[in-house]
């Protein structure tokens, strides 16, 4: 049961940071920690959607993450297959929409058939939006949205910051509201950076597959105590 918080953000993102540590910390695998990891993933949502959060954005999979090494890499491409052909049925039930934000073609094509096959079997539901961020980066989304701009021959003087945002991955979701980040390093790692400019962060030196419920409302709980000016008084 959710704990009753008075102010709840409308859209959080949430870097999951801390599995490699979380391995060494309890001399584990790599591919067990990330394991550990998206298990907790599906905590983490479910709570949210106890609290009746409308937009979440998870990052799965940085731009910059590359690179690892191929078998990490491997790895987590698998654990994401695994992870969406899991959990996707339960979102469907739990009437999630889910989607994909960053580049998908680098990403090899049973997993983009995977990612593709969960968006359109949730395309038409009206419960939280569930972002995806896999092979995502903060300035690649904003170079794809000049791109785009361009291609559509968008003249310099209709282009707003209004306008500018319809052309990032993120599209038809409010800026973000709550950025969590796990495992103690304070920094944003091209993570969202047009949606974040005027977010609230929360920064956590738990391993992500230890942040659980009671982690979760903690963050909550500070982020509904902050005064949010927008640059004003």
């Amino acid at each position: 049961m959710a704990q009753e918080i008075k102010r709840l953000p409308t859209h959080i993102a949430i870097t999951p940071d801390g599995n490699r540590r979380w391995a060494e910390k309890h001399g584990v695998s790599i591919f067990s920690a990330h394991d550990a990891g998206a298990k907790r993933v599906h905590d983490v949502v479910e709570q949210l959607i106890d609290y009746q959060i409308k937009y979440l954005t998870l990052w799965g999979f940085s731009s910059d993450n590359w690179k690892r090494s191929n078998d990490e890499v491997a790895e987590i491409f698998h654990l994401l297959k695994a992870w969406i052909e899991r959990d996707t049925p339960w979102l469907h039930n739990r009437k999630v929409k889910l989607c994909h934000i960053g580049r998908i073609q680098p990403i090899p094509q049973y997993l983009q058939s995977a990612i593709n096959q969960g968006v359109a079997l949730t395309r038409n539901n009206d419960g939280m939006t569930l972002a995806l961020a896999f092979n995502y980066g903060g300035r690649p989304d904003i170079i794809d949205a000049i791109r785009r701009l361009m291609d559509k021959g968008v003249p310099s003087h209709e282009v707003d910051e209004e306008m500018f945002s319809t052309f990032l991955d993120t599209n038809g979701m409010p800026d973000v509201d709550l950025v969590i980040r796990t495992s103690g390093n304070f920094r944003q790692s091209n993570f969202l950076l047009w949606q974040t400019a005027y977010s609230e962060y929360y920064f956590t030196p738990t391993l992500w597959p230890d942040f659980d419920t009671k982690e979760l409302e903690k963050a909550l709980q500070s982020y509904s105590e902050r005064t949010r000016r927008f640059g004003g008084d």
